[in-house]
């Protein structure tokens, strides 16, 4: 399937400092794609290149076979929705969804209709002659969508879109712009720093750290496989033990790590295991056993199905879990097993 939109080799600076690097992506028509990661990390620097709003120092944009690199924001055909709205607050609601199809030079009577079309779409309809102060956050946020797909546009970029809205208003707001874009067909970009948001909204997510992509996959290999230690940590693996292999015997590995820390691991479940390796565990991958890796227990937390612990062992501290059934006391000496289901197998940067 040819690219609806690629980014090829980005760099861009503010001033001296280098905010993208290198950064290149394909986003396929009709796929949502988002941009995640922490505040600083780029992504909303790539959505305002892709925009127009800003020229990158290096690299290339096109979008359809056509090359918007050097091409002015309004002429790029872009739909944007953005954090705050945008809307103008002297226009009434059918009147801000028609703005776009007015600025092109459509007749009064058609644009009224599409616009009508598109309200009712988001379940607006009722509301199209109410002005933008009337409205609630969440109806807004609709009126912004309706605006965005009313021009029909090849490709359609959200900036924060949700943060503004409640928590409940978030969750119900990701389900409807999904189910727009899926009905649309609409290849799209998303801007968030949440993950939760980013994974349940995406057909693939790309994970971004100091302007680049440290992973671009489907949720769910993601979540799962982390390709590094950067996304390991990003998506909740917390535990990182660097190991080496010991003994194997045909899909099940002994490993050994610091102070004679020692695990056997199934490459059934994990995946091949090179002789050096970092086994990144979720806290609840990693259990209090009666073998394992030796560790002193510290803070205890409730959570409601387990307890969690901090846990010093001669590899490092590490957070563990264990049965509710079986409370143990800050200071007891155990050893901590990994559960497979919850761990994964990350190369040895350290050794690379």
């Amino acid at each position: 399937m040819t690219a609806a939109l690629t980014l090829d080799g980005l760099t861009a600076h503010y001033g001296t400092t280098k905010v993208l690097d290198d950064l290149s992506l394909d986003v396929e028509a009709g796929e949502l794609v988002s941009l995640l990661g922490a505040s600083g990390c780029g992504k909303t620097t790539t959505l305002r290149l892709i925009a127009g709003f800003l020229a990158p120092t290096a690299g290339r944009i096109a979008l359809g076979g056509t090359d918007l690199t050097r091409l002015p924001a309004h002429k790029r055909n872009i739909g944007l929705v953005f954090q705050n709205y945008a809307l103008f607050p002297h226009l009434s609601v059918r009147e801000n969804v028609a703005f776009g199809l007015k600025q092109r030079g459509m007749g009064g009577a058609e644009r009224r209709a599409k616009a009508d079309e598109m309200l009712a779409r988001v379940g607006l309809q009722d509301l199209a002659a109410r002005l933008p102060g009337e409205l609630s956050g969440g109806q807004r946020q609709r009126v912004a969508l309706a605006r965005a797909l009313v021009i029909e546009p090849p490709l359609l970029m959200f900036d924060e879109p949700l943060s503004n809205l409640d928590a409940k208003l978030r969750v119900d707001m990701r389900v409807e712009i999904r189910q727009l874009q899926r009905q649309n067909g609409t290849t799209s970009v998303f801007v968030t720093h949440d993950q939760e948001e980013a994974f349940s909204i995406s057909d693939r997510v790309a994970i971004m750290d100091a302007g680049r992509i440290r992973q671009l996959d489907t949720p769910e290999v993601l979540y799962q496989r982390p390709a590094n230690a950067f996304v390991a940590r990003f998506v909740g693996f917390e535990n990182l033990i660097p190991l080496r292999v010991a003994a194997r015997d045909g899909a099940a590995v002994t490993a050994e790590g610091a102070g004679g820390a020692t695990v056997t691991l199934d490459q059934d479940v994990l995946g091949p295991i090179p002789d050096r390796f970092v086994l990144a565990t979720r806290p609840d991958g990693l259990r209090i056993a009666e073998d394992g890796i030796p560790a002193t227990l510290g803070l205890r937390t409730y959570l409601g199905r387990s307890y969690q612990y901090r846990a010093e062992t001669p590899a490092g501290a590490y957070v563990a879990s264990g049965p509710l059934s079986a409370p143990r006391d800050m200071g007891d000496r155990v050893h901590l097993a990994p559960w497979a289901e919850q761990c994964c197998i990350l190369p040895d940067e350290a050794a690379a």
